[in-house]
């Protein structure tokens, strides 16, 4: 599968071969779903021309800029092959990549510095499209006594030498990335315990990491933008103390992970909250989602293990996080991770655990449903793609449906509405079909002349089976709800 292009996919659909290449039955009901999308996508002909029955994805470098991005964290650990992700990354369409710089990796005598590692992944990057954004950390042994190899999240902060070492490896990171590398984040989830070793996380420490190192970046990159926080979770404790400290004079950017079984649960009222603490403190500062995955596998390790996990779960997952970032006007959200990471690594050396959360199917680098549904996502949501002030109204649903806990998202691109609307139902159980009617109205500058649907879990395109006009608004007759986002929108965007 690795290496397949769309169209190849639905012919394997419609011929039901695509569940037997993958070997993976839990991926039947999924796959079923989009068998129907592929025969209902027939191309339609009329006024304006025949829409096409699937939607053109684009590599990452024919598209300008983007708010998505992709997790290239833990190479400091050498938990994957980087050469075996450069050619499906290409043909993502992200424009972004976290990568983890990795202190340990590149210091292991004092003074002497091998970015060689580093270099490869950053280069090749750039090379297929992809803006590499750093995330600084972690510890170095040398300096921080009782470390493990690696000397995941022990903060250089308890000692003298260590803060000196900090800084002197920062000079040498950053003077050696400047032109290549903009972006930079500051450690990763300070407010957890397995990331601020060896004592307890304390935003006052956290602050002074920050205070040590952007000064030191800005030096060689006079416009860096720097990003705090990488908060595990949305921490309004933590990160009030932080702003109060003074993380908001350090930054230009606060990250953080929100991991979550149901993406949109609570969501939008933290981040309410987030933007309303950092406002007070510094208005104008952005917020990123810097990380955040699904597993695909039962058994993974790292965040939501412990929950019953499919490849096509976690297709449907990252559909509803990636939508659900973009229609709370996030600067940039990040899916973690581009390839399972096998015999994770903690710091102090492989493990029996597979984190599966990966694009890529670790051992094989193989393309999940996942990769399939987040290029198609790139497709249509570039820098051109804005939240609108259109309005989705859904009513008379089907007898079991919760028409009022159900989610929409309403974008702009190009003169066109775009539509996003979904159930956040619980991924670990079973979805059955369900239906609506959707009612829709665009302003005079956002028209939709001939309304199509777009699947992005498959990327089939077809067109509503009962269309009423009514003035500016638009009638949809028992339009199919699923459990990840449908896109509605006119078939101008996709011809």
């Amino acid at each position: 599968m690795n290496g397949i292009d769309r169209r190849t996919l639905l012919e394997m659909l419609a011929a039901g071969t695509f569940l037997a290449a993958t070997g993976n039955e839990s991926l039947n009901a999924f796959g079923q779903s989009m068998v129907q999308s592929a025969i209902e996508a027939a191309p339609v002909a009329g006024e304006g021309g025949p829409i096409p029955r699937t939607l053109r994805t684009r590599a990452s470098k024919e598209i300008s800029a983007s708010p998505l991005s992709v997790g290239f964290e833990t190479l400091d650990r050498k938990m994957f092959d980087p050469a075996r992700t450069y050619a499906p990354l290409a043909q993502l369409g992200v424009k972004w990549a976290r990568c983890q710089t990795g202190w340990a990796r590149t210091e292991q005598r004092p003074g002497q510095f091998d970015f060689g590692w580093l270099d490869e992944a950053v280069d090749h990057l750039l090379a297929v499209g992809i803006q590499p954004w750093f995330n600084v950390g972690y510890g170095n042994p040398l300096y921080s006594p009782g470390a493990d190899q690696y000397a995941v999240g022990w903060a250089p902060v308890y000692s003298q030498a260590a803060k000196d070492a900090w800084a002197r490896y920062v000079d040498r990171l950053a003077a050696h990335y400047k032109g290549r590398v903009r972006h930079w984040e500051i450690w990763n989830e300070p407010n957890g315990h397995t990331f601020w070793r060896p004592e307890e996380p304390n935003a006052a420490g956290y602050v002074e990491l920050v205070r040590m190192t952007a000064p030191v970046i800005r030096e060689h990159v006079p416009n860096a933008v720097i990003i705090g926080g990488a908060f595990a979770g949305v921490p309004l404790e933590y990160a009030e103390q932080c702003l109060e400290a003074g993380l908001g004079d350090e930054v230009d950017r606060i990250s953080f992970h929100p991991y979550r079984a149901r993406p949109e649960e609570n969501y939008a009222s933290d981040l309410r909250a987030l933007r309303g603490l950092v406002h007070r403190y510094k208005p104008g500062i952005r917020l990123w989602q810097g990380e955040d995955g699904a597993p695909s596998t039962d058994g993974s390790t790292g965040a939501l293990s412990k929950l019953h996990w499919t490849e096509a779960s976690q297709a449907k997952w990252l559909l509803r996080r990636i939508v659900t970032d973009l229609g709370c006007d996030l600067e940039l959200t990040s899916y973690f991770h581009t390839v399972d990471l096998q015999k994770y690594n903690w710091g102090s050396g492989p493990t029996n655990g597979t984190n599966s959360k990966g694009l890529l199917r670790g051992g094989s680098y193989t393309s999940k449903p996942s990769y399939f549904a987040y290029r198609n996502l790139c497709a249509l949501f570039d820098s051109e793609t804005k939240t609108a002030s259109t309005l989705i109204r859904f009513d008379r649903g089907s007898a079991d449906l919760e028409i009022d806990a159900l989610c929409s998202a309403c974008f702009a691109r190009n003169g066109r509405p775009l539509y996003a609307y979904w159930s956040p139902a619980d991924l670990q159980k079973e979805w059955s079909p369900k239906t609506a009617h959707i009612t829709v109205w665009s302003p005079k500058e956002l028209p939709l002349d001939r309304p199509v649907l777009v699947d992005p879990a498959s990327g089939a395109i077809s067109t509503p089976p009962r269309v009423t006009k009514h003035g500016g608004s638009l009638s949809l007759a028992e339009m199919e709800i699923r459990d990840y986002p449908m896109l509605l929108t006119d078939a101008a965007l996709v011809t």
